[in-house]
């Protein structure tokens, strides 16, 4: 089967949760990386998702450790979306 990769990366300006995730991450860059696989049989190319991963920082002691942890896109999105919106209230308190 062939499988392609996408790479991207994601930031959060405050402490966030993640389902699956049993730790309030800090705010920061991280890395996000999909793998998807062609579906074979079609007159045209389509791939699915087989798993989104995402680098955070490890619960040990080392500053310089990451784990890779699987996480829902859907979940990641949402997320986004609260950091978003908390940066808007923020911005917003701090203009009146």
């Amino acid at each position: 089967m062939t499988t392609r990769t996408h790479r991207k990366s994601v930031v959060f300006s405050r402490p966030f949760l993640l389902k699956g995730i049993d730790r309030v991450l800090p705010p920061g860059e991280y890395r996000v990386v999909t793998d998807e696989e062609l579906i074979e049989g079609i007159s045209f190319p389509v791939y699915r998702r087989v798993s989104t991963m995402m680098f955070v920082p490890s619960q040990s002691r080392h500053a310089s450790s990451v784990e890779m942890v699987t996480v829902d896109p859907a979940d990641l999105q949402t997320a986004q979306d609260r950091d978003a919106a908390a940066q808007r209230v923020s911005a917003a308190k701090s203009e009146s």
